[in-house]
């Protein structure tokens, strides 16, 4: 073993002034300092130090070492060796300990490494190639376990633990050690620190350190492999930076109650997760990781959509200003690098799971830009008309990024964006088809573009199952687009065919509630099993969202759907009574219903039950739905 090998060495060294003779069973201490979770010092000349031993060539040595070895003598020739292969045990127990995933230990080990590497290059001439080449492997090893030390911190205490056990080999390996050194030229690196924003930086360094040695003279021509390697573990160790910073600065923004200007120290942490994602994408671009470069690429998006957020007003009312132009720019370069990233995937069979997620945050964004222009319209600064038209633009490219079509976890929630965006593009055009005066044909085109926009919108919140508020929402405000536009005609026929229309929307508004019903039915044996469970009653809540159903939103909804449906029967009754035509026999049997189905509806008990209500409506609908049927055919 290498510690019997050294103490026997140093038993034969003699000096005039010899060390004070240390005791093997005094265990060395690490030298391991707390650092603040609020911030460690991050020393400027990091990297110098981990690149203090790598002269490739020293003048022969011809004073005596430390310990009192002569150069070129038996003990130092031993020495020399027994240093070095000591360092590289260590190394493969460091290896080994960090596949364990015992990452305290592993951080130990490679501590050990490197002082054995130092001590070595206090003693040798000369470090050639092989002897660089294993400190690049050492740092790139430190960099990989202070990584995932940073990423696992809820077990710092079993890694302190296992980083501050010392055996009594390792105790005279080290007794040795600092007869030559005094091993201190990689505590930075091999410290373990309490502050993760500390340990991503050391790592950092530890790559950097690794790279710079890699490129020397002595090592740059046979590094190849080894280089990519490193150089894609800086671009992933930027990465994590990137993100660090980039969650710090979504937790500032929401920790703010009021936002109404942008901090400095939120603009410091923008540049600092943007420098070091471009820094990332740079060292994947170097290795043509065309993947990790749209990933980065994709999370630099994410932080120009932060940015976004950061530049929206929010007053103490919780109330917010116009979409402002800040507020576009960061969308649209989020957009910008979203387009970038599909442009070095270039397709999605590169790697799918990448590529969906890089469309879903594309879609996402056009979503977002959209909402927000349509919702807080800068009409101070823009048109109705131009507003109008970059909603559209911003809706369809969304819209363009919905991938219906390919199985996945994200299907569902393509089909409800797909859906929301025609049902905000058919409010829309409802909106403009309304306020339009004295252009007929753009009054015609927004009326058809509404039209489609809320049936392609029903029929996707149909398709979803579990979306009955906005299923329901949707075809109220499909009726109420047809009651305006028979609010327009004259002619009872007209009149007759813009009621039987929106009757038929009324009938379909019974799938909603069979689904409120259904969810209303789970909520009440759920309800029904915890009384049973626990032997009392349970309190029911104004807003209940166990099973997903907001039943304020029920009641809101259900509260414009009476009064919609009373109206339309009401009509409809009025014009086949007035109606001056022959009346047949399928006409009397359809007005007999319409008033049957009316006056159920204005004796229902308005404050009953919710299930009981919604119940009741699914009598009248499917009442009303056969019959129309009927005469139909």
């Amino acid at each position: 073993m290498a510690s019997y090998g050294l103490k026997a060495i140093d038993v034969t060294i003699k000096r005039e002034s010899d060390l004070p003779a240390a005791d093997p069973n005094t265990p060395i201490p690490l030298k391991y300092e707390e650092r603040s979770t609020t911030g460690a010092s991050v020393p400027d000349n990091g990297l110098s130090l981990l690149l203090e031993r790598t002269g490739v060539v020293h003048e022969d040595q011809k004073h005596p070492t430390r310990s009192g070895m002569i150069p070129g003598s038996w003990q130092h020739r031993l020495k020399m060796q027994l240093f070095l292969k000591a360092a590289k045990a260590y190394y493969v127990l460091s290896d080994a300990a960090s596949t364990l995933l015992k990452y305290g230990r592993a951080l130990r080990y490679v501590k050990l490494s490197l002082q054995c590497y130092d001590a070595y290059c206090s003693v040798s001439g000369a470090l050639h190639a092989h002897v660089l080449h294993f400190h690049s492997q050492c740092l790139s090893l430190c960099g990989d376990i202070q990584l995932m030390l940073a990423q696992n911190a809820n077990n710092r205490a079993a890694y302190m633990e296992e980083y501050n056990y010392q055996t009594k080999e390792d105790q005279e390996i080290l007794h040795s050690l600092h007869r030559e050194s005094s091993c201190q030229a990689f505590n930075m690196a091999t410290d373990l620190a309490l502050d993760p924003e500390y340990q991503l930086f050391v790592s950092g360094k530890c790559y950097e350190a690794a790279q710079e040695l890699l490129l020397c003279d002595a090592l740059k021509d046979g590094a190849g492999e080894q280089l990519k390697q490193v150089l894609k573990r800086l671009g992933n160790i930027r990465n994590e930076m990137g993100v660090f910073y980039m969650n710090q600065a979504a937790a500032m923004q929401s920790e703010k109650e009021v936002k109404t200007s942008v901090s400095v120290a939120e603009q410091e942490i923008w540049k600092k997760s943007f420098s070091l994602f471009e820094k990332g994408m740079k060292d994947f671009e170097a290795i043509e990781d065309s993947t990790n470069t749209a990933l980065l690429l994709c999370n630099t998006g994410r932080l120009m959509r932060i940015c976004a957020q950061a530049h929206s007003p929010v007053f103490d009312d919780l109330s917010r200003d116009e979409f402002s132009p800040e507020e576009a720019l960061y969308h649209n370069k989020a957009i910008d690098y979203y387009l970038r990233a599909m442009k070095s995937l270039t397709t999605r069979g590169s790697h799918p799971a990448v590529w969906d997620s890089v469309v879903w945050e594309l879609s996402t964004t056009y979503f977002t830009l959209a909402t927000l222009l349509q919702d807080y319209a800068p009409l101070s600064r823009k048109a109705q008309e131009q507003i109008e038209r970059e909603v559209t633009e911003a809706m369809m490219k969304s819209l363009k990024y919905c991938d219906l079509q390919t199985e996945s976890a994200r299907q569902p929630l393509y089909q409800y964006r797909a859906a929301t965006i025609h049902h905000r593009l058919a409010s829309m055009y409802h909106s403009c088809f309304r306020n339009q005066v004295g252009d007929e044909a753009l009054r015609k085109q927004h009326r058809s573009l509404a039209e489609l926009h809320y049936s392609k919108a029903v029929s996707l919140f149909l398709s979803l199952r579990d979306a009955p508020c906005e299923l329901l929402r949707t075809l109220l405000e499909r009726v109420a687009f047809t009651e305006f536009t028979m609010a327009g005609q004259s002619s009872n026929t007209a009149k007759m065919k813009s009621l039987t229309a929106a009757l038929d929307v009324m009938a379909e508004t019974r799938h909603a509630f069979q689904l409120i019903h259904k969810e209303l039915m789970e909520e009440e044996m759920e309800k029904e099993q915890d009384e049973a469970e626990s032997g009392e009653p349970t309190e029911d809540s104004p807003t209940n969202d166990g099973a997903g159903l907001n039943i304020q939103e029920v009641t809101k909804l259900i509260g414009v759907f009476e009064p919609s449906f009373s109206f339309l029967l009401l009509q409809v009754i009025k014009i086949l009574t007035t109606i001056k035509r022959k009346s047949s026999s399928k006409d009397e049997e359809l007005l007999k219903t319409y008033k049957d189905v009316y006056s159920k509806l204005l004796r229902g008990e308005k404050g009953g039950p919710m299930l009981t209500r919604v119940k009741f409506y699914i009598e009248l609908l499917n009442q009303l739905k056969a019959e129309t049927k009927n005469s139909d055919v």
